[in-house]
């Protein structure tokens, strides 16, 4: 949706999603680029497209929507043909049972693109406004079935009566249209519309295993002829520019695909196992924007305690937990929050994972003599602001980022860790001097991440007693009745800073609510009853008394309870309040933070 600069600028105003000044400073920039004003809004981050095609349908009176793409049944879908729709950028919904044909369009003041499609569906027709990306994924969902092709594809290949064959890559049979390359293909598109963070190809002795790690949690989704393996690895090797001969020794490379209008990297691992190669792909959303941190979850106390944290001028803000537990994400968004053009943001990371336009990112490359602590040598010459290093491993990352720390730059990286009270210790363990940590460290944060329930099938249910004991020992709380247990998590959500807001923990007759997964309805295109995850987070402050402690060779669980007593909320409790809220489930959270 392209927007005039004068009808912008009263649409933000309307909105009250800048102020004068704000206004005024994005104009300049605007006349001195010669670039749309939308264009420069949307690019200072501050502002998404979707809150400004919202307020432009508040503006405008035309009714803003969020088409669920899976929902949309593939008779109405159709109805427009898919050239129309993709020219027009349109997409058809939903037909009611009055006959009206609910419409979203990019555009919905093209007249001519109005006309043309009324054509198509007739005139009796609801117009609504969505955001370009919105439209673009549901325009994908022309395609059909991606695993019913997927099986299409496989059934002709499991029909080949052809063994194993050792396929380099100028034979046919992985050409750009082969049924392996479309096998590839299908694969890579059936994981992202599911939301894969990874994908597993996986050779066995009868047939070669797929799997996708979704929400964290590994499961096959397909499993493939045995003769298609090595075809596939070469097609994969191909595509990331490896040595399609070498089978020895574990490879590793990266290339790109686009989906329903999305820039997708593909991070690809080879490993030679017993019964051929596998291979890992790391599936990173290049479109991805960084969300605020009260999107992942952090909220109260540890909300207010990690903002405060990282926007000083110097000092080190760790963030742990084990692989997987969403550190990059944490510190991309507070990255995100600090870009600002005034600020030289410097990182160095293995790999890259999110890009962030106006920081300056490099790559970890061991083989070139680039390593964490050569790379954090070389950033502090580029006179930085802040310095982000994707993970202290050894004593001498650990030294340079303190000395970093220690004249005047503000650091963030990450420690494979349990909680955030054993990342002091494991400071010490490092050989770092105990009057070093005490002065540099800001705030530690631990983490992990939880399959967020899916919010329309989610099922509420009264525990027995025997279950109210259990959680209450589970989670370190007094046992009793509904009133002591939801007593201690009111008061715990208190001291987290909540303002005397309480956790929805009860039903109307004060009876203790626990939620769970209908695990029959399909979200997503997972029948889990689970949809995306959210964080569980502990924020520890490095106060007066915790430098006493580290100065002292402090045990990691004196450093925890000095932690709590100070009014830190543990990664277990932050996710039973969470599970008490019906975002998770109890399950969840000791899946997670269990050990």
């Amino acid at each position: 949706m392209r927007i005039s600069d004068n009808i912008l600028e009263t649409v933000l105003g309307r909105a009250n999603l800048v102020t004068p000044e704000q206004l005024s400073a994005l104009k300049k920039q605007a006349v001195s680029s010669k670039r749309p004003l939308q264009d420069i809004v949307l690019d200072q981050k501050d502002i998404t497209e979707k809150a400004l095609v919202q307020a432009f349908a508040e503006y405008s009176g035309i009714p803003f929507v969020e088409v669920n793409a899976q929902a949309i049944p593939p008779d109405v879908l159709t109805r427009i043909p898919e050239r129309v729709a993709r020219q027009y950028n349109a997409v058809l919904f939903k037909i009611d049972e009055e006959g009206i044909h609910h419409l979203a369009m990019e555009d919905p003041d093209d007249v001519q693109a109005v006309n043309f499609i009324q054509k198509e569906i007739g005139t009796n027709s609801k117009i609504y406004i969505a955001t370009r990306d919105n439209i673009l994924a549901a325009l994908d969902y022309y395609r059909g079935d991606v695993n019913k092709e997927l099986s299409d594809v496989i059934d002709i290949q499991r029909a080949d009566e052809l063994e194993d064959q050792d396929l380099s890559g100028e034979d046919q049979d992985i050409s750009e249209d082969s049924p392996v390359a479309q096998t590839v293909n299908l694969l890579l598109e059936y994981a992202i519309r599911s939301h894969a963070s990874d994908v597993h190809i996986e050779p066995r002795e009868e047939f070669v295993q797929v799997r996708y790690r979704i929400d964290g949690v590994l499961k096959e989704v397909n499993r493939l002829p045995r003769n298609v393996l090595n075809a596939l690895i070469s097609r994969i090797k191909i595509l990331s520019n490896l040595k399609i001969d070498e089978r020895r020794v574990p490879q590793d490379g990266r290339f790109k695909i686009t989906v329903a209008g999305r820039r997708y990297a593909l991070r690809v691992s080879t490993l030679p196992v017993s019964d051929g190669e596998k291979i890992a792909m790391r599936v990173l959303d290049e479109s991805n924007k960084a969300v605020s941190l009260s999107e992942l979850g952090y909220w109260g106390k540890a909300l207010n305690d990690i903002t405060q944290e990282m926007a000083e001028p110097n000092g080190i803000v760790l963030v742990t937990g084990p692989t997987g537990s969403g550190k990059s994400t944490s510190l991309f968004s507070m990255l995100t929050i600090l870009n600002r053009p005034d600020v030289n943001i410097s990182t160095i990371e293995d790999p890259v994972e999110y890009k962030i336009p106006g920081v300056n990112q490099t790559q970890t490359n061991p083989k070139a003599g680039m390593t964490f602590s050569n790379g954090l040598r070389s950033l502090l010459r580029q006179d930085p602001n802040i310095i982000m290093v994707g993970e202290i491993r050894d004593t001498e990352t650990a030294d340079l980022a303190i000395q970093a720390a220690l004249t005047g730059h503000m650091v963030f990286s990450t420690l494979h860790t349990n909680n955030a009270a054993t990342a002091l210790p494991r400071l010490l363990d490092m050989g770092v001097e105990p009057f070093l940590i005490s002065s540099t460290i800001r705030a530690i944060v631990g983490q992990r991440l939880v399959r967020r329930l899916h919010m329309e099938s989610r099922q509420s249910f009264a525990p027995t007693e025997q279950e109210k004991t259990a959680i209450a020992h589970l989670f370190g709380l007094k046992e009793g009745g509904d009133f002591r247990l939801v007593h201690e998590l009111e008061k715990s959500a208190k001291e987290a800073g909540i303002g005397g807001e309480t956790p929805l923990s009860t039903d109307e007759n004060g009876i203790l609510t626990l939620w769970r997964a209908d695990k029959t309805v399909v979200a997503d295109g997972v029948s889990e009853g689970y949809q995306g995850r959210i964080g569980i987070y502990e924020v520890l402050n490095n106060s007066e008394a915790m430098k006493r402690l580290i100065m002292s060779h402090a045990t990691s669980d004196q450093i925890q309870t000095q932690a709590i007593q100070e009014g830190m909320m543990t990664m277990q409790i932050d996710g039973l309040i969470k599970a008490l809220r019906g975002e998770t489930t109890i399950e969840e959270v000791l899946r997670v933070s269990r050990g």
